[in-house]
């Protein structure tokens, strides 16, 4: 489909140049357009009625449920690595409420005798290792039934929408695919929650605000009874505050640390020297097991950090009593030590092959920004719009689009006709994009089309028919026919960039954004060529370069229509807003990436998400400070 898009505008265009063999260009483009509108016809889900009805067949869910496997499976293999959560791995271990021990290598068969599983422990415990390494497992050995879904609930608002409604809505913006009606039909999404198809691995259920908390989870236990598989974690005392059972859940307590495990860790994660200044540490937890510093690494979270901090440090610093008295004094000198030194070092962004060296003060400023504004672990980039005033942002987009339009369609205007009308055409088609865009700032997602709605040769065909039929009647035939042409090809582009992607593709960050990209960049070259080949047809007799000039103020219009409704282009603008006022960097897909190779971020799905709670707290300020004098 977009192969035959991209043809028909290129084939449109070469009707500036078949008067030289003798052909007619109205004859060529009439003839072009109709067989344009028959390979549309044989793609049409509209007219193909046994891909017509508006929900997902059996055949298409299944399909849908094999493929999302397999991109989960990539998905959060990949993460793993990325988080360095190899064969070495620290060895979590847990009592069970049924009184049975378990160790993390365990995880997946003891989920498959209790099918509903609730793991419980403090900040940093590996409450989000444990529910990762259960989805890698379970999607390891999936042939058939539910596919586990691993989602932060820190994203989830019960006030707003119930916890299905929620889980559909991450279905679409991490797997945008699923969108994809010719694969898997309408509604995909809707209808794998509905059916349980789907079954959730929800992850801090701490993270949502404590006045909701008890009725988040009675809504939980109502979307999924005791029959239905479920995951859940969280914070062993904010869960037992909310007073409400999980039925039929096995509870699971993750286990602090000895000192045997940490000393074995760090000394597998640190050559002979370091190892070596790590022994008074080591001494200090077996004398006092129950002391501030062995409750401070009795994490992995913490014992993680250690390592990294003082990988090239001194760590005997840890036993001054005078500037860490207690835990939280320890885990904040740890998360300041990894946010510092993982930025301003030219070493340490080679070795995590960065792509350049960040200041470490603008950086630091930078996430404190993005902890404060997201309010939640995830760092989704079409949700950075939300960091600027609603009004702000569409009048910002709005002006710039009705700048680009208006101006392209004035320097047409210019040369190509009167030039006193184009300032006045420029301002009325600039009005025009800028109310349009006005409109589109405030659109949600686009929903499934159904009926007619979904036909490519009547929407196209309308669309076409509609703008060919005004520029007919001002320029002639010709200029009527390519510009119609050109309308519907991109019409049909919308739908076919809509649909072409498929589910088995892990989704990233940078994926999603591409996909914008991709409709932004085909839907501005072919209006593009659309234009200029209008403006050869129309002025080029009587003027020289109208072909150019017609290139280059249809890309101007192009880019204008095709990022009216594309979460791309509201991102740019808020992101510009802000890199211009310094809460932000110019480069911030850039510079997330490299936050979560130096380990400040990780990655889940189409977000970033800071490494974990304690670092977004940190930054944030909600955490205490650590003295002065430190």
């Amino acid at each position: 489909m977009l192969v035959g898009c991209v043809l028909a505008a290129l084939l449109a265009a070469a009707g500036l140049f078949v008067t030289d063999y003798g052909i007619d260009p109205d004859l060529w483009l009439s003839g072009l357009a109709v067989g344009f509108l028959a390979f549309l016809a044989a793609f049409d889900p509209w007219l193909h009625r046994r891909r017509a009805a508006g929900l997902a067949t059996d055949d298409n869910l299944d399909a849908a449920v094999t493929a999302l496997a397999k991109a989960l499976h990539a998905q959060w293999t990949e993460e793993s690595k990325a988080r360095g959560l190899g064969d070495d791995l620290l060895d979590l271990h847990w009592s069970s409420a049924h009184g049975r021990p378990g160790r993390s290598d365990a995880v997946v068969g003891a989920f498959e005798r209790e099918r509903r599983m609730v793991f419980l422990g403090e900040a940093g415990s590996g409450k989000s290792t444990v529910a990762m390494l259960l989805t890698i497992g379970l999607l390891d050995r999936h042939v058939d039934g539910p596919v586990p879904v691993l989602l932060p609930l820190s994203t989830w608002d019960p006030d707003v929408e119930d916890v299905r409604t929620w889980m559909t809505h991450r279905l679409y913006e991490d797997h945008p695919a699923l969108r994809n009606t010719e694969l898997y039909g309408s509604y995909a999404a809707d209808l794998l929650i509905e059916q349980r198809r789907v079954f959730p691995v929800l992850d801090g259920l701490d993270r949502i605000p404590r006045a909701k908390r008890a009725d988040a989870l009675e809504r939980i236990n109502r979307a999924f009874p005791r029959s239905s598989p479920l995951v859940l974690t969280s914070r062993y005392d904010e869960f037992a505050e909310i007073g409400v059972p999980v039925p039929a859940a096995d509870v699971v307590e993750l286990q602090p640390l000895d000192h045997e495990e940490i000393a074995g860790y760090l000394r597998a994660h640190a050559d002979p020297l370091t190892a070596a200044r790590w022994e008074p540490i080591f001494l200090h937890l077996r004398d006092e097991p129950d002391g501030r510093l062995a409750e401070a690494l009795s994490t992995p979270l913490s014992v993680w950090l250690a390592g990294v901090v003082y990988a090239h440090g001194e760590p005997s610093e840890l036993l001054d009593r005078g500037r860490f008295p207690d835990r939280r004094s320890i885990e904040d000198h740890l998360v300041d030590a990894l946010v510092d030194g993982a930025f301003g070092d030219r070493g340490v962004a080679h070795q995590a092959r960065a792509s350049q060296v960040w200041p470490r003060d603008k950086a630091r400023r930078w996430l404190a920004f993005l902890a404060r504004a997201a309010g939640m672990e995830d760092i989704a980039w079409w949700r950075v719009r939300r960091s600027v005033h609603g009004t702000w942002l569409a009048l910002l987009g709005a002006l710039a689009l009705g700048t680009i339009g208006g101006v392209g369609v004035a320097w047409l205007m210019a040369y190509a006709s009167s030039p006193k009308f184009a300032p006045w055409t420029g301002l009325a088609a600039g009005l025009l994009v800028a109310a349009a865009a006005l409109h589109a700032s405030g659109t949600g997602e686009p929903k499934p089309r159904l009926g007619v709605w979904r036909s490519l040769v009547v929407v196209s065909g309308v669309a076409g028919t509609a703008v060919g039929l005004a520029f007919g009647a001002l320029y002639g035939v010709s200029a009527g026919l390519v510009v119609g042409l050109g309308v519907a090809v991109a019409v049909a582009l919308r739908f076919a960039l809509a649909d072409n992607a498929e589910l088995t593709h892990p989704s990233s960050p940078k994926w999603t954004m591409a996909r914008d990209r991709i409709a932004v960049w085909t839907g501005s070259l072919v209006l593009s060529v659309v234009f200029g080949a209008a403006a050869g047809l129309v002025f080029g007799p009587r003027q020289t370069g109208m072909v150019g000039l017609g290139l280059a103020s249809g890309l101007m219009l192009g880019f204008t229509l095709s990022v009216l409704r594309l979460r791309w282009w509201w991102f740019t603008v808020a992101r510009i807003w802000l890199a211009v006022r310094g809460k932000l960097p110019w480069e911030l897909m850039v510079f997330l990436e490299d936050a979560r190779k130096l380990g400040v971020l990780r990655q889940a799905g189409a977000c970033y998400q800071f490494r974990h709670a304690l670092v977004q707290e940190r930054l944030a300020g909600t955490r205490a400070e650590v003295p002065s004098d430190v």
